[in-house]
Parts: C-alpha cells; structure tokens; sequence
C-alpha cells in the first residue's frame, strides 16, 4: 500500500494530475484481486491492474478524464474476447481524477522584493518556479514549494511555462524585466503577468510595449505596480504581501466564474465497457 500512496502524495505536492484506479470487485476469474490500484498520469503510469487489453482500455479512459471535470466513475469490463483476454469473469474498476489545486508562481528575481515574494508564496498552496542569472543572488534556505533555477536566459523559460501561470516580474535589470514582460505578453496564456514599479515605469514600459508590436488588450492587461490596492507600503514584506492578495483575489474571482456543473456529471457512474 505505502508504494502507491506514496506515489499519489507526491504527484499531489508536485502539483501533477493523475487518476488512481482501482480494482473494486472481480467476478470470476480476474488478472489482479480486489484492490489492486494503478496511478496514470498524462505521460506514465505507475504499478499495474493486470496488463493486457483491460489495462490499456483503463488507461485510455483515465487520460479522457483528466482532460475533463468529472468525478469518480465506476466501469464494468467483461473479461472476454473483445477484450483479448480469456479469463471469463468481469472486473469493476473505479477511476478516481485527483486534480491538485495547486497552482503555479513563476518569480523572476531574487532581489530584497523577490526574497519576500517567495518567502509568502512559500506559505500557499502553490508551486513556486524562481529564476535570476545569479546563483549567488538566492538564499541558502529557499520555502519547500519553491524550486531555484539559475539561468543565464530567463526569457527563454517564459515559453516553458504552463500554461494559467501567474507571472512576478521583479529583475535587477529593467531591460530584462523589459525583455521578460514583452516575452510573457505576446501570447494570452497565463492567469497574470505582474511587473514591479510605478506608474511612471508603467508608462514608459507601455510605450516601449508598443514599439514591440504587443497587442494593446495584452499591454492593458499587465498589472503594473503589482498588489492589492489600499497597500501603499513600499518594504519588501509589505509589497510580497499586497502581491500575494491581489494574485489570491484574482484566483478566487476566476475560479468563481467557472461553470456550474450538473450534480449528476459528478456522481460515481456504472457503465459498461467492452460489450
């Protein structure tokens, strides 16, 4: 037990969707028993339900679910020959979609703003992803959600990013900070891209924005200053603060809107595969 459980748990604190199958009844002859469990992600699969066809076709159903919403489901596969395999009985199997609701922070900066940043950031339910060219630039102790990554071309990493991501865009260098916003912008994929400084570094960055051929809804969209309004304070604990809040309040507010679903698409179903 503790093998796949410990997979689960650290799929979920990496912030990795995965459904976790599981045998829940056998009817007759059977690959595995009873409460044989297999982990599919989009790109792996972790222990075993049996192999064969059965194992494919649960494999299959378990990719489709994590592309969607829904809730547990139960599926009952007769073991014959349209699934290849001859051992007579059927199995039921329950599909179980863990989706982390960890979302993910990409800090670009390790400054006395960018130490705050990622000191709150360490807090949250969040994956934390912290660039800056200068190794010597983090702490010797960074937060556990957070990993470190030294490179000489951050703006290269934006493309990496996933996407929904919320940006932090703090550098020591207002051409890099330039460089990475202009990077971030040209393409509406991520939750938020935030940039510190005033209006005034505002101002000048949106004209330098336009002579990039950055769309102009992408350049309204930058949040510049960054932070919750009514926080004025300009210490580093007071901006990470604000910032954190004005990124919380936009998730909530973005998760809110999200479609009701129907209660019956979230119930466990039966359905009945392979006849």
């Amino acid at each position: 037990m503790a093998d796949w459980l410990n997979a689960l748990l650290d799929l979920d604190a990496r912030g990795v969707p995965a459904v976790l199958v599981t045998v829940a009844s056998v009817d007759g002859s059977a690959p595995r028993e009873a409460g044989a469990k297999m982990i599919v992600t989009g790109d792996a699969t972790l222990h075993t339900i049996g192999g064969g066809e059965l194992e494919f076709q649960a494999i299959a159903i378990a990719r489709r679910l994590l592309g969607g919403r829904g809730g547990p489901s139960l599926r009952r596969f007769p073991l014959g020959p349209s699934l290849g395999q001859c051992c007579g009985g059927s199995v039921t199997l329950l599909f179980e979609p863990r989706r982390p609701e960890h979302f993910t922070v990409a800090l670009f900066g390790a400054g006395h703003v960018g130490r705050a940043v990622a000191t709150v950031f360490g807090t949250l339910n969040c994956q934390l992803r912290w660039f800056d060219p200068r190794p010597d630039a983090f702490p010797d102790i960074v937060p556990p959600n957070a990993s470190v990554e030294v490179t000489a071309t951050p703006e290269r990493e934006v493309d990496a990013l996933p996407d929904g991501a919320w940006l932090l865009i703090m550098t020591h260098s207002h051409q890099l900070d330039l460089s990475l916003t202009a990077r971030a912008l040209r393409k509406d994929r991520f939750s938020y891209v935030g940039l510190i400084g005033s209006d005034t570094k505002r101002a000048r960055f949106e004209k330098r924005l336009r002579e990039l051929d950055i769309p102009e809804a992408r350049i309204k969209a930058l949040a510049c200053p960054i932070g919750i309004e009514g926080i004025s304070g300009k210490q580093p604990g007071e901006i990470a603060i604000a910032a954190a809040a004005d990124i919380l309040r936009r998730r909530e507010a973005g998760l809110a809107r999200l479609p009701v679903r129907d209660a019956l698409e979230d119930s466990a179903e039966i359905a009945t595969v392979g006849l």
